[in-house]
């Protein structure tokens, strides 16, 4: 435990020098040159990021409230603070309010918890490692004592240089007390300005125009073999594989953990890595409606047509990410139409991503003959190296497989969408009213990557229902559009108001919005869907 919270501190403080922390410096700044106390400041950001980043998703969940509710409280109050340093009218009348609740006044101690309270619910931190294994462990309900620790360590880390930056602003104020008036103003101004970058997504922007420089640091630490073992304790699920020297050059990752089937085998009878020592192994995570596992198939297939016969065996563990890629006809349809001929099995309950700590879809493990991890790949890329190595440890020279292009984006594109409440993001609009038929307004305004809904529509945890006039809006960049639709209907796509085409539904399953060569950068894409048809996620390519 020692250990973690060690690990969590340091990665935290890492955080705090990094470019995602550039949106709060202003209001720590104005904080506490405004004369809050820093350290109230900062007591308030680590008690609020704390809770929040573990029990915000399901709170909300429970109550039937929109996932981006705090936030929009939060930057509520970085407004309310500013008028209350513009106008000192305004402080007044609010510390009237709040004398009823506590006897702390706004303009010092309880003012400055509360500003930091509201910087604990708009502080994005740069995700690694770590980070990533707290939201695992908050998405599992996992709230276990490890995870607390884990994530108040990781805070306290990130509060420490914030602590400094308030401090100094405090003392840079004390020593113009003579402009004190001059200062709370301009703190005032400071907070407003962030609130409403806030409002309209800038932070998103300025985090990336800034230098990952810090990059390094957070590998070193996140990434060793210690962090990784611990981060595994936290996110639950097996132990992540460590990584050993070898004579032959490559990575030993040590013996594959064992392939534990939860559903039917499909081109196959049923498989273990014991009888498979001898030959080589590629084991590919994967599930039938992301697209990025789809754009891999290729190079699985053409693979497999090359080298199963020189001692090639793939195995694609179908691990579903919604419910209807439980359903083994699905699979077995979608293993069909998609032309694979190698054995795939079914992980309904994610029991073999646990046992190699998979967080990926795609995600590649290639085991040598003697049943030993010997490369990993995460996500799409990395074919020529993936199929080099699978020669290598065949000793296969000669013709290589057919060669197919790497159609792997590189673009900064709108990122995958989900449009279920469960894991909804980037929605604006009217309140969403879980797993009821509700009528629904277009937000007046889209900015990046949002979406919004209008007409009659169903929003469930994983899924939304089109009833009556059901439309669909969002603003995207990307050459390819993608999402996973069921029941039976069709949709109507329209892009900047023309309209492109019509998409017949009849099945769970990937269906193509746009396909093009040409980038669309901030295009407004409109669905118009007949009742009874099913959404989940949108992609992009």
């Amino acid at each position: 435990m020692l250990l973690l919270l060690l690990i969590g501190g340091l990665a935290g403080l890492v955080t705090a020098i990094s470019p995602c922390v550039l949106p709060v410096l202003p209001v720590l700044l104005a904080g506490g040159a405004s004369g809050r106390k820093p350290l109230r400041i900062v007591a308030g950001l680590v008690l609020s990021f704390s809770f929040f980043t573990l029990f915000a998703s399901w709170l909300l969940r429970q109550l039937g409230l929109p996932q981006d509710l705090l936030r929009n409280l939060a930057i509520v109050a970085l407004f309310v603070m500013a008028v209350v340093l513009l106008l000192p009218q305004a402080g007044q009348l609010l510390e009237r309010y709040l004398a009823f609740f506590s006897r702390l006044r706004p303009a010092n101690a309880g003012g400055g918890f509360f500003l930091g309270a509201a910087l604990g619910l708009v502080f994005v931190p740069c995700a690694g490692p770590f980070l990533a294994a707290i939201t695992t462990a908050a998405a599992r309900e996992n709230f276990g004592g490890r995870t607390i620790a884990a994530t108040l360590a990781y805070a306290i880390g990130a509060a420490i240089p914030m602590l400094v930056i308030a401090r100094g602003g405090r003392e840079a104020a004390a020593r113009i007390r003579s402009h004190a008036d001059q200062v709370r103003m301009a703190s005032g101004v400071a907070i407003a300005l962030v609130a409403l970058a806030l409002v309209f997504h800038l932070d998103d922007h300025l985090a990336q125009l800034t230098p990952g420089y810090t990059t390094y640091l957070q590998k070193k630490i996140e990434s060793s073999s210690s962090a990784t073992r611990e981060l595994a304790k936290v996110r639950g699920g097996g132990e992540a594989l460590t990584v050993k020297a070898h004579s032959d050059g490559l990575p030993d990752y040590g013996t594959a953990p064992p392939l534990h089937a939860d559903g039917a085998w499909i081109n196959s009878r049923p498989l273990t890595l014991r009888q498979l020592r001898g030959k080589v192994v590629l084991i590919d995570f994967w599930t039938y409606s992301c697209i990025n596992c789809l754009r891999t198939l290729p190079h699985l297939e053409a693979w497999d047509a090359a080298y199963r016969k020189k001692g090639l065996v793939i195995i694609g563990v179908h691990t579903p990410e919604f419910a209807f890629e439980h359903v083994t006809s699905n699979v077995q349809a979608a293993v069909k139409r998609l032309g694979i001929r190698y054995p795939v099995m079914q992980d309904n309950r994610f029991k073999t991503w646990d046992n190699y700590a998979n967080q990926y879809w795609p995600a590649e493990y290639l085991i040598d003959r003697n049943g030993h991890v010997r490369h990993t790949s995460f996500g799409e890329g990395e074919y020529p190296k993936t199929e080099n190595l699978i020669r290598m440890l065949l000793s296969v020279h000669g013709k290589r497989a057919r060669q197919l292009p790497d159609v792997t984006p590189t673009e900064a594109i709108t990122p995958e969408t989900y449009l279920g409440y469960e894991r909804l993001v980037n929605y604006t609009g009217s309140k969403i009213v879980p797993d009821v038929a509700t009528r629904y307004v277009f937000a007046k305004r889209l900015f990046a990557n949002a979406f919004s809904y209008d007409g009659s529509w169903t929003v469930g945890a994983q899924k939304v229902v089109a009833g009556p006039d059901a439309r669909l809006r969002l603003e995207f960049q990307a050459k390819d559009v993608y999402i996973v639709l069921g029941g039976h209907g069709t949709v109507q796509a329209f892009v900047d108001g023309k309209k492109t085409k019509t998409i017949r539904v009849d099945a769970e399953r990937l269906y193509t919005i746009r396909s093009s060569n040409e980038l669309a950068s901030n295009a407004l894409l409109e669905l118009r869907f007949t009742p009874g048809v099913q959404a989940y996620s949108f992609t992009f390519g």
